[in-house]
């Protein structure tokens, strides 16, 4: 379908931008939302904040448009997806879950 703009009265080419505008968020939103579903929600990532060093820290949630990691540091960011990278497992690392700490058993 072709529309010959040159045709448009002026409310008509309002309309018709604010519908290509509202189309393209729409797109990127999804595009955003896919990349986001990438990373799972206590991954391990690093990202790097402009004039700052690489941070390295946990996912913790997904927002509307970015998601939420907690840095090594205690810092809490709110990252888009597409700055995300996950980060490696250290090669020495043991097949048990680094971030759970065994607790005892009380005896009965």
């Amino acid at each position: 379908m072709k529309i010959d703009i040159d045709r448009l009265t002026e409310a008509e080419l309002v309309d018709l931008n604010h519908r290509i505008v509202e189309r393209l968020r729409l797109m990127q939103h999804m595009r955003s939302h896919v990349q986001m579903l990438e990373f799972k929600l206590g991954e391990r990532v690093q990202f790097q904040p402009d004039g700052h060093p690489p941070l390295k820290g946990v996912l913790t949630r997904y927002n509307r448009k970015t998601v939420t990691v907690i840095a090594d540091t205690g810092q809490q960011w709110n990252v888009a997806p597409q700055f995300l990278q996950r980060v490696p497992p250290p090669a020495t690392e043991s097949a048990e879950d680094p971030n759970v700490i065994p607790m005892p058993r009380r005896p009965r």
